[in-house]
């Protein structure tokens, strides 16, 4: 490899060390190089705010818990909700207070093992609750079960049902408002994960890096990545070195993890950032490269019981491309009828606002590279195209999209369309008759085709989408090689359940309206 050379010294196990490369690896007149998103934030501090964090949790969860158990109480027995409570059963509040510490022992006791404290970086706030309610479903049935095998007088079971239930309800809400607040924390850059990607400039690395960067819960930040070569910036995403520099960064830049994402033939260069990190408490973690080569693509064979795998192709085909293409014909024709009062609307505002067309005709590519006439809702003046030249250097998009966050060309009920995607409901013709799906890689203009690069050419294997998997993962706020990147992970990974899936998180993506311009 080539980066060895920068690799000097020995290792306790024998092996050249990155130890002595923290001196000799980067000069002081280098570190223009790195290009530091941010100024680098307190280690102790992140960690003091975590520490803090997970004691909110804790003291939240017991909060809710023996909130919901005085709520419970009260709608049992004073507003006796399910029924009027005899005499001889009216159980006072300081006989349920042993029931209430047990059931606040036994449902932390069970949120413990249940990994409800140390619950995976960048797990969904659906995620969490489906934890929230099964461990409390199993917490509330062993103290049910505990209380009437000891014959304990206070053991209502329409109260534990109230307790089951405001339990799920509280806990839920107390663990929703840490969420926010937490992600509200990280935002501001307070408590992140400060990441370093080794390997940034093969596909896995790049993938690692904008799944790190887009996870909803912002607990990590992508400070930059390194490989064993020289390289360039990718995207938003810095490039600050080779292996060979990881010392100096981890120092400069207080890097709290590292992830690794070299080909398995890189191995000696993995150990010696594992001893690194030990040596420097760094936490690390390893992506095997088999994440490449994915399960659910790979076919297999055999000659004489010699096994041969073989990559498959796009699944969209055969069956499941008429299952698609079934979806899309439903899909258009009730969103054309539905939707053509508020079309119509849509037209006369046009017509009324700026002379001109109400829809814009534009020659776009296709599957496979073929050309089709595209529609849109005209949002922008009449000689917009030819205004496009001298605006040219306002481009805000990288690669070869043009994107301009106020474009002058924009009409006032255009903006306003552009915004709620309401531009786009013409596609569905697009869609109707074959030269579009619902979901798909956004079409390109003959133009930018013109400048992909090889990779680049991979999303025109499907028909082009209404809306795509970047679409509702940051809009047009995501650089275009990683809209590439995504394309293409939408191709090899597609399924009629990913395709729903992008359905409904368009909905908050388009009104919400981030990323749109």
């Amino acid at each position: 490899m080539g980066s060895e050379s920068g690799l000097r010294g020995e290792s306790n196990h024998g092996r050249p060390s990155l130890e002595a490369g923290s001196n000799a690896g980067m000069k002081l007149a280098d570190r223009s190089t790195l290009h530091p998103a941010e100024s680098p934030r307190s280690g102790q501090a992140g960690t003091a705010l975590l520490a803090v964090l997970n004691v909110a949790l804790v003291l939240g969860d017991l909060v809710a818990l023996n909130g919901a158990f005085l709520v419970a109480y009260f709608l049992r027995y004073t507003l006796q909700v399910g029924g009027e409570v005899p005499g001889e059963f009216d159980v006072s509040y300081p006989d349920y207070v042993p029931v209430q510490a047990a059931m606040t022992a036994i449902l932390m006791a069970t949120y413990i093992l249940k990994g409800m404290y140390r619950m995976p970086r960048g797990v969904s706030w659906v995620g969490e609750l489906s934890a929230v309610l099964s461990a409390t479903s199993v917490g509330v049935m062993l103290l049910f079960a505990a209380v009437s095998m000891a014959r304990y007088p206070a053991s209502s079971r329409a109260l534990f049902v109230y307790l089951w239930l405001l339990s799920i309800l509280f806990v839920g809400m107390a663990r929703t408002i840490h969420r926010l607040v937490a992600m509200a924390l990280r935002r501001r850059g307070i408590g992140t994960m400060r990441v370093l990607v080794v390997g940034g400039n093969n596909a896995l690395g790049r993938r690692i890096m904008h799944s790190i960067a887009t996870e909803r819960s912002a607990a990590a930040q992508v400070v930059g990545f390194v490989d064993l070569e020289p390289g360039e910036d990718f995207g938003r995403f810095r490039f600050l070195g080779t292996v060979k520099d990881i010392p100096f960064i981890v120092n400069d830049l207080e890097i709290d993890e590292i992830v690794i994402a070299l080909p398995a033939a890189s191995h000696d260069q993995m150990l010696r950032i594992m001893d690194l990190c030990r040596h420097r408490g760094v936490k690390f973690r390893v992506v095997p490269d088999l994440y490449q080569l994915r399960l659910n693509r790979v076919d297999v064979d055999s000659v004489n019981g010699i096994p041969l795998i073989a990559v498959s192709e796009s699944q969209i085909r055969g069956w499941n491309l008429l299952v698609k293409r079934l979806m899309d014909i439903t899909v258009s024709v009730l969103g054309l009828t539905i939707l053509s009062p508020l079309m119509l609307l849509i037209a006369l505002a046009i017509k009324l606002d700026s002379p001109g067309p109400v829809l814009f005709r534009q020659t776009r590519v296709g599957k496979d590279g073929a050309h089709f006439t595209l529609y849109k809702f005209r949002s922008m003046r009449q000689d917009a195209e030819q205004q496009l030249d001298r605006l040219w250097d306002l481009n805000e998009a990288t690669g070869p999209l043009f994107k301009i966050r106020e474009d002058p060309r924009v009409t006032r009920v255009g903006r306003v369309l552009r915004r709620s995607s309401l531009d786009e409901l013409p596609q569905l013709i697009n869609v109707l008759k074959g030269e579009m799906s619902l979901v798909g890689p956004r079409p390109p203009l003959p133009s930018e085709v013109e400048k992909y690069e090889e990779w680049h050419l991979r999303r025109l294997e499907v028909a082009p989408g209404l809306t795509c998997l970047w679409q509702v993962s940051g809009r047009s706020e995501i650089p275009f090689d990683e809209m590439v990147m995504l394309d293409i992970y939408y191709i090899e990974n597609w399924s009629l359940g990913m395709d729903l899936s992008i359905l409904l998180r368009t909905v908050p993506a388009v009104i919400s309206g981030g990323g749109a311009f």
